[in-house]
């Protein structure tokens, strides 16, 4: 199987991360970050995504910071569902991960994993 990489963020700089990932039928995303600091970052925060929200199976983060999920709301505004088909997965520090997965289960009706360190994630096969 190939696999195909774009790097939609955090190319030559180090905020704004968001990479899709596209393997076979599964599409996901490795963070979804919000552009800080700068002139420019609002409205490098407003830009549309170059790719389908909805098309995106599950979104992975690293970890919580902005700069790596600062733009989950506006990806779910502009058409990502998470619940039920999509699984969102968090992973990182500790304290960081659980209030985030718990305000995402709560506010956002989202299915969240938080997996424990060194584990690994399948998410599944698509209905």
């Amino acid at each position: 199987m190939t696999a195909r990489i774009s790097f939609l963020g955090a190319a030559r700089e180090v905020i704004g991360s968001c990479y899709l990932i596209e393997a076979g039928e599964v599409r996901f995303l490795v963070a979804c970050g919000m552009f800080q600091g700068g002139r420019e970052a609002p409205a490098r925060n407003r830009k549309p995504f170059d790719f389908k929200p909805k098309s995106v199976d599950f979104v992975l983060l690293t970890h919580a910071h902005t700069d790596h999920s600062g733009l989950l709301p506006t990806l779910t505004k502009a058409g990502f569902k998470a619940a039920p088909r999509h699984t969102f997965v968090v992973h990182g520090e500790g304290a960081a991960a659980m209030v985030l997965a718990e305000a995402l289960r709560t506010k956002k009706g989202w299915t969240v994993t938080v997996p424990k360190p060194c584990a690994s994630y399948s998410p599944g096969p698509r209905p």
